[in-house]
């Protein structure tokens, strides 16, 4: 498959299994607003072609950055950073997985991030769903307290609700692999 294949399966996926509209605002969003849409892209994330598909899309955009590891916020993330670094590690160009705690273990090391980050220095932020981009934001901020240098964060879904802005306000690039708008 070329690169553009491997993202207009990417889009047909979450068409088909994670998009969800309604008539009237009847969803339940993490900021509690209400809106028409829903997108579960844990139904794309955790299904076999769609984390391969997924990964090929991240990789070819992440693989001229210089970057040594992705990762965000525990769960979201996690499939994302996963099969992202299957990939690259297929193709030649290591990109380490990392995951993001909401909150420091208080047990064991007490780390807030997980992965192995030695020599790691530039990261991307994954999210699948970017509404405000408040958990991108939290996973962005934890990295830079733990000395890492945050080139930007990537979505898989901007609902263009003010996460773009939110984010670049706050200093960080912010790239999306779709808009909303895109798959309506």
């Amino acid at each position: 498959m070329q690169n553009q294949d491997y993202r207009n399966r990417l889009k047909e996926l979450i068409k088909i299994y994670s998009l969800l509209v309604a008539d009237e605002p009847k969803f339940k969003l993490v900021s509690g607003k209400l809106s028409r849409f829903y997108i579960d892209l844990k139904q794309v994330t955790f299904d076999p072609e769609g984390i391969y598909i997924l990964g090929n899309v991240l990789f070819d955009i992440v693989k001229d950055f210089d970057i040594q590891a992705t990762g965000g916020l525990t769960l979201g993330a996690d499939p994302m950073s996963y099969s992202l670094a299957l990939i690259s590690y297929q193709k030649g160009r290591i990109i380490k997985p990392f995951v993001v705690r909401k909150e420091a273990k208080e047990h064991g090391t007490g780390r807030r991030i997980e992965g192995k980050l030695q020599d790691v220095k530039n990261v991307i932020v994954l999210e699948d769903v970017s509404t405000t981009g408040g958990s991108s934001l939290k996973a962005a901020n934890a990295c830079k307290e733990a000395s890492l240098n945050v080139l930007g964060i990537l979505t898989i879904v901007d609902r263009e609700e003010g996460a773009r802005e939110n984010i670049e306000k706050e200093g960080f690039n912010f790239y999306s692999v779709f808009k909303l708008s895109e798959l309506l």
